[in-house]
């Protein structure tokens, strides 16, 4: 094997830094999911102003400045807009537990999603100057890892302070503390040759908008995400309302699941789709098992049933993460990986907060929240159609993608 092929320790470190971010990245983000119950009740929200505070807040400048982080990403210092964003987003997380009314919790939220828009484009733009083509699937399915880890920590430590000492004191002591790893960020060492060299090609980044490959991945995975995003958003909500679950039981379940399955699936899939390369074949097929299991989990009463339904469609419902960026980045290039993850993610983030997540509030509250989560199967069914699209259109004769 050639030192080209080799990723050196620092390379590790990096991952490893960058990893613990993203542990704080969702942590901050789904920490509320978590806490809904609560503030619903202090507040008397309904299911639609959980939902615009939960992801509409979120989203709204996280998506429209995704594409410029992504750019940003592409033209300056990667380390220094992760460490301002991560700044900026745990500052706000803290501050979240001092809101006192719908407006406040608002504000505070969107100014999380202006923190987090800077992470995704700039640390996979990084982590793919680490790492070598034949295992990019896999360090970002361990980057990735801190969705589950995250999450996962959200859900059981937000379930335990929020029950403990009320929902206020899950923020100040989730939020605040990210503010410190900010600092190690700051020092983080970049490979910038590549790209100095690649900024003076000046690539065109109408290649990215008029692949089909690309285009089809970007709306399958909105759809695929759209329904993995509702199961953190909604899966606590459901089984407090529908099977009657204390706040507790819930978070430390959702946790245990999140961290002991979640992270190693979500490596797995990294794996498995560096080895066979066909990574949106493979993800396609992981959305055709879902459908069935949503629909279980939605209708399942028997207790046992309902959790090894609900851990074996949590573990399919994040290892699309490595392989998606894996295939973005390999599709960009060098001198776009920035934009395409960019907007990428802001596509995703669209669907899966900006349209998915109200939408299923709003049915929510005209209906019931069980028959408002049949969204979330029918989403897997047109993912799966849309990314086997996407495969095909990168198959060419003589070559799998």
């Amino acid at each position: 094997m050639s030192s080209e092929d080799r990723a050196p320790a620092y390379s590790w470190y990096a991952l490893a830094l960058l990893t613990t971010v993203y542990v704080f990245n969702f942590l901050d983000r789904t920490l509320i999911y978590i806490l809904f119950q609560p503030i619903k009740k202090e507040m008397a929200l309904t299911d639609l102003q959980l939902a615009l505070l939960g992801t509409t807040s979120f989203v709204i400048f996280y998506t429209l400045l995704g594409v410029p982080a992504g750019m940003l990403a592409d033209r300056t210092s990667r380390k220094t807009i992760i460490g301002i964003g991560l700044a900026i987003w745990s500052l706000f997380s803290g501050l979240t537990g001092f809101a006192h009314g719908f407006w406040e919790l608002f504000a505070c939220r969107v100014m999380v999603g202006v923190g987090e828009a800077t992470l995704g484009p700039a640390a996979l733009s990084l982590l793919a100057d680490y790492f070598p083509a034949r295992m990019r699937a896999t360090a970002q399915s361990v980057y990735a890892s801190g969705i589950a880890i995250g999450g996962g920590l959200a859900f059981f430590l937000g379930g335990w302070i929020g029950q403990s000492y009320g929902w206020r004191w899950a923020f100040y002591l989730l939020g605040f503390p990210g503010l410190v790893l900010a600092v190690l960020v700051f020092f983080l060492r970049e490979k910038s040759a590549e790209r100095l060299v690649q900024s003076n090609v000046r690539p065109d980044a109408g290649v990215l908008f008029r692949s089909k490959r690309y285009l089809y991945l970007c709306a399958g995975y909105a759809m695929l995400g759209l329904a993995s995003n509702s199961l953190g958003i909604w899966g606590p909500a459901f089984f407090v309302r529908v099977h009657k679950f204390s706040l507790l039981t819930v978070g430390t379940a959702a946790g245990i699941i999140s961290i002991v399955i979640g992270a190693p699936a979500m490596i797995l899939s990294g794996v498995i789709s560096d080895r066979v390369r066909r990574r949106t074949l493979f993800t396609s097929i992981v959305a055709l098992l879902s459908i069935p299991l949503w629909i279980a989990l939605l209708f399942v009463d028997n207790v046992v049933l309902l959790v090894v339904t609900n851990v074996v469609l949590y573990a399919l419902a994040i290892m699309w993460v490595g392989p998606a960026t894996a295939d973005v980045t390999e599709i960009a290039g060098p001198g776009l990986r920035g934009l395409a993850i960019g907007v990428f993610f802001s596509t995703v983030n669209i669907a899966a907060y900006g349209i998915g997540s109200p939408l299923i509030g709003k049915l929510s509250d005209l209906s019931t929240l069980r028959l408002a989560l049949l969204t979330c199967p029918t989403a897997c069914a047109a993912g799966a159609i849309l990314l086997t699209l996407s495969w095909f259109s990168g198959v060419t004769p003589g070559k799998s993608t």
